[in-house]
């Protein structure tokens, strides 16, 4: 089993390194809205608007990176895709390695990139802004790895559930801008409309902001609920995954 799943993550890998700008653009790109949204942030944090009084750099840094994980769930499905048009699917599955290692082993590489991002994003915030992580790092990397298998069991299920590109494209943007908007990563939840106040527990961004804002903010109950919520959102969503019938 272990050979199986070693030589998909592989594969996977090969076909990441390929075509690596997605992953290059949804790394870059946050501290890019870091540097717009900061000082928004911060106007918002004296009125209380803050999520949980946290800093408005941490807050920033978090919502960011929320936001472009949620894209790379996008990078995960087009994997699926990709198999299905390229007609590699049905050569898998003519060989012993099970849905689980294929689901596995696609997602071990992304692991790894999901908290490259989370490092790239944090270390900008703490060279540039100085947010101090010295003793918070492994709790962070915990959150971070919570986080990936939550992103990772959205994008394999949505890879699961679309039929052609264009309605990747289309569900990525929508879903991603959606939730992520729905979580707090655009504006501090407390600033939402009511409606949207309401429905933001429904989001995986929000918990994933609850999380981190337990890990960065002084006084916050901790991470380990949204956490607990995340890495449920991503086992449902890898079994719904698993259990959907295979497509051509």
């Amino acid at each position: 089993m272990t050979t199986r799943l070693l030589a998909v993550a592989r594969h996977q890998t090969v076909l990441l390194r390929r075509s690596p700008g997605p992953v290059i653009s949804y790394s870059v790109m946050p501290p890019m809205i870091i540097l717009l949204l900061e000082p928004i942030r911060s106007r918002l944090a004296p009125s209380g608007l803050a999520l949980s009084g946290q800093p408005a750099i941490g807050a920033t840094a978090a919502a960011a990176l929320v936001m472009f994980s949620l894209f790379m769930a996008g990078v995960v499905a087009a994997g699926a895709v990709n198999e299905r048009a390229w007609r590699t699917a049905e050569r898998l599955r003519s060989t012993p390695v099970r849905g689980v290692e294929l689901l596995a082993g696609r997602s071990l590489p992304m692991v790894a990139v999901l908290l490259v991002q989370q490092a790239v994003v944090f270390g900008f915030a703490t060279a540039g802004y100085g947010l101090d992580l010295r003793t918070h790092w492994v709790a962070l990397a915990g959150v971070g790895l919570g986080w990936a298998v939550c992103v990772l069991g959205c994008g394999t299920l949505l890879g699961a559930l679309v039929r052609s590109q264009a309605q990747l494209g289309v569900a990525k943007d929508v879903g991603a801008l959606g939730l992520s908007g729905l979580g707090g990563t655009l504006v501090p939840v407390g600033a939402l409309p009511p409606w949207a106040q309401s429905a933001a527990p429904f989001s995986p961004a929000y918990w994933a902001m609850r999380a981190y804002d337990g890990v960065l903010s002084p006084g916050a109950p901790g991470a380990g609920p949204a956490v607990a919520v995340l890495l449920a959102v991503g086992l449902a969503t890898f079994l719904a995954a698993l259990a959907r019938p295979p497509r051509s």
